[in-house]
């Protein structure tokens, strides 16, 4: 991609008094992957899982098992987000940093809390300016550094660089043309003078996903890997790809692909490779996709490449032919040493959506040991002789319904997991839902192909299932030695958030509820929690300073259950009253002898939805709008069935679609009206589908008001 330069954006939130107050060396510290890699320091938090190893594990240890219970309240800072709170922010010689609501950057000083500066990467202003369509997830799950530069990743496909002193930008470069149906919600990741990044967007139109590496000092591209092959007929980028493309069938490259690579990377110094996870097949239905059958490389795999020329290495793949959106997105955690068979194994840990852990050799790739850590039905399991999965009977629905466990959210999504290498435990947040799908034959059909910026799976229906076999949600504790579960702490959730693990013998973790807890590491009792007063789903860091360990976290729910695509609250967070506008973000931070006095947030609030008799309601029209609805994808802010999350007004109790308010409606939906606050425009909807829309979401109001609630 070609650079672009721009000019500097002068920060908001900017004052001197403050910035005098920074730390000297903040600005000329020069951040090297001798650092990154330090697992020793305990002053700073410098990377997505502190270091390069991606453990999460801090050597601290002043807060222990013996005292935990006397964690309070530090500081906290308001913030102006109101949407998910789902980063990890970095702790850099005492100065806090962190992303939020449409990736605004912003400094903290990490002793108080106070704001010192901001960086706006002006989000909609990109998008306007360049007509680009349908841009969601206005979150991001952190930033990177190196040298004395800050580097974020916004969702309309830009990665940028700025300084740590005061936030000014760098460079910025687009990793991705203007029309293509991406986003980018996951960290960059800087190693080695390289800053790498990828993308998601997989069931929104037939792509390759690929992934890129930049100059930190240029943002020049220096590599690319492309995670699905093209045509044959072009020709293959290299031997990884002429491999791949035989594992494919059909005209993929026309009607599929996928495989985009959102999150879990890792860069493996010792290997000189970088360990990424790629994501699901698009769509969803492999028959659709590749309507031969086949393995589709590199979907659903742990792949390396050099680290100095992208060149493929090694991958494994976790759901082979995957047709369950089983993409292997999570953290890639990497432990030395481990003792396995009489052997030393410098492992890479990985606990995928779809339901089994694997110790990895990382040296070749060869799996060691992949068990279920969850309910996994679509495999019998892993053969660790042919390395591969053997599927289980109609895993795949040929016979055009299966329940499947674990559900499509996976059994463990993005939510952090930890690596305690004292203790040799693992801790996973892990989901126990299950799921149907459905495929009634029609979307085999050779006229079926998935469209540019339109939401197709391939599948004819998908429910979740409401009572998992063993509980919704739990944290546990893994040991990827033994290769069986230590513990476990069954939770009334999914979604539970990411966890932080310490050498006092301590696991943290957030829940949908708003309890912040601590466990103890080696028997999951419980020894601490503290309502935060709204749901938790971004991971706790801690560092220490001026002689005291600190516990911080960004607080408020997102991610998709809080999205509520399954169109019922009792599943993810809607449920337990985190209505969007109405709690205030936070970041919090705990110490032994905090004092901070926190306001309290207010109480749980549930949508009403408006009852409109002026409004004739067209049955037809309705039917009609609520494929226009989940086509184009409203359904991941304002919900299944207009029932509405966290992430975005419930439309159900919204004046905009009251009879009378339709120009309003289409400046909104069509003009792009309320693009500042997240709310993407969709020009080339006709007249015909806003109205349908309008008449679906009355329907789901009118019905809402005869049952008696909003959720």
């Amino acid at each position: 991609m070609k650079l672009r330069r721009s000019s500097v954006t002068a920060p908001l939130f900017v004052a001197a008094s403050l910035l005098a107050t920074m730390p000297l060396h903040a600005s000329d510290r020069m951040i090297t992957d001798k650092e990154l890699s330090d697992e020793s320091n305990t002053a700073d938090w410098l990377a997505y899982g502190r270091t390069h190893s991606e453990q999460r594990f801090s050597p601290l240890k002043d807060i222990n098992t013996e005292n935990v219970n006397q964690l309070k309240p530090d500081w906290y800072t308001p913030l102006p987000d109101k949407s998910d709170m789902v980063g990890t922010p970095l702790v850099i010689d005492g100065i806090m940093y962190y992303v939020g609501e449409m990736n605004k950057t912003r400094a903290i000083d990490a002793r108080t809390g106070k704001v010192l500066w901001e960086y706006d990467p002006k989000v909609s202003k990109e998008i306007a300016d360049n007509g680009m369509k349908k841009v969601f997830w206005k979150h991001n799950r952190g930033l990177s550094t190196y040298g004395d530069k800050l580097f974020i990743a916004t969702w309309d496909g830009r990665l940028i660089a700025i300084t740590r002193k005061d936030g000014k930008e760098v460079w910025q470069t687009r990793t991705f043309d203007h029309d293509q149906p991406l986003n980018i919600t996951g960290h960059p990741k800087a190693f080695d003078g390289k800053v790498f990044v990828g993308n998601g967007g997989t069931e929104l139109g037939p792509m390759r996903g690929f992934v890129t590496a930049y100059d930190t000092e240029t943002g020049e591209q220096v590599w690319r890997f492309h995670i699905v092959p093209g045509n044959p007929a072009d020709g293959f980028e290299d031997a990884a790809q002429e491999m791949a493309a035989k594992t494919w069938s059909g005209k993929w490259w026309e009607n599929g692909g996928g495989g985009n690579a959102w999150h879990g990377w890792t860069y493996d110094e010792k290997y000189n490779q970088l360990i990424f996870g790629t994501g699901n097949g698009g769509p969803w239905n492999i028959k659709v996709r590749s309507p031969e059958g086949g393995d589709n490389l590199f979907l659903c795999s742990v792949v390396a490449v050099d680290a100095d020329t992208g060149e493929y290495k090694w991958h494994v793949q976790t759901a082979p032919g995957d047709t369950w959106d089983y993409n292997s997105n999570m953290d890639i955690v990497l432990a030395d040493h481990l003792e396995i068979d009489g052997k030393k194994v410098d492992a890479a840990l990985h606990a995928p959506k779809n339901g089994f852990f694997y110790t990895i050799d990382r040296s070749n790739g060869k799996v060691i040991s992949a068990e279920k850590f969850a309910d996994a039905n679509w495999s019998t399991k892993f053969d660790l002789k042919e390395q591969r999965h053997i599927i289980a009977e109609n895993a795949r629905y040929l016979d055009g319904e299966k329940n499947i466990y674990p559900s499509a959210f996976g059994a463990h999504s993005w939510h952090a997991m930890s690596y305690n290498p004292e203790l040799g435990l693992t801790f996973i947040p892990t989901n126990h839902l299950g799921n149907t799908f459905k495929d009634d034959g029609k979307n085999t059909k050779s006229d079926h192909k998935m469209e540019s910026h339109k939401l197709y799976l391939g599948l004819s229906g998908w429910l979740l299932t409401k009572d998992p076999h063993e509980t919704r949600g739990s944290l546990q504790a893994w040991d990827p030695v033994k290769n069986e579960r230590v513990w476990q702490v069954n939770q009334e959730s999914a979604w539970g958030a990411g966890t932080l693990t310490t050498a006092g013998n301590l696991v943290f973790q957030g829940l949908p509820d708003g309890n912040l807890k601590a466990y103890d590491a080696r028997n999951g009792n419980e020894l601490w929690s503290y309502d935060v007063g709204i749901g938790i789903v971004a991971p706790p860091i801690t560092y220490k300073l001026d002689g005291k360990q600190m516990i911080s976290l960004l607080v408020g729910p997102g991610g998709a259950l809080a999205s509520n695509f399954g169109g019922s609250g009792e599943l993810g967070f809607e449920g337990h009253g985190w209505k969007y506008g109405v709690h205030e973000r936070r970041i919090m931070t705990f110490s032994l002898d905090g004092k901070a006095v926190i306001p309290a947030q207010p109480a749980p609030a549930f949508a009403k939805p408006i009852l409109d008799e002026k409004f004739e309601i067209d049955a037809k029209k309705a039917d009609a709008g609520a494929g226009v609805f989940a086509g184009n994808l409203c359904v991941a802010c304002h919900g299944g069935g207009a029932v509405a999350g966290i992430k975005a007004p419930d439309l159900r109790e919204s004046p905009l679609l009251l009879s009378g308010n339709e120009k309003l409606f289409e400046s909104v939906v069509r003009g792009g009206a309320l693009l500042d606050n997240g709310m993407p425009k969709f020009p080339d909807l006709t007249d015909e589908e806003l109205e349908s829309i309008r008449h679906f979401i009355r329907r789901q109001a009118h019905e809402g008001v005869k049952s008696g609630g909003g959720h």
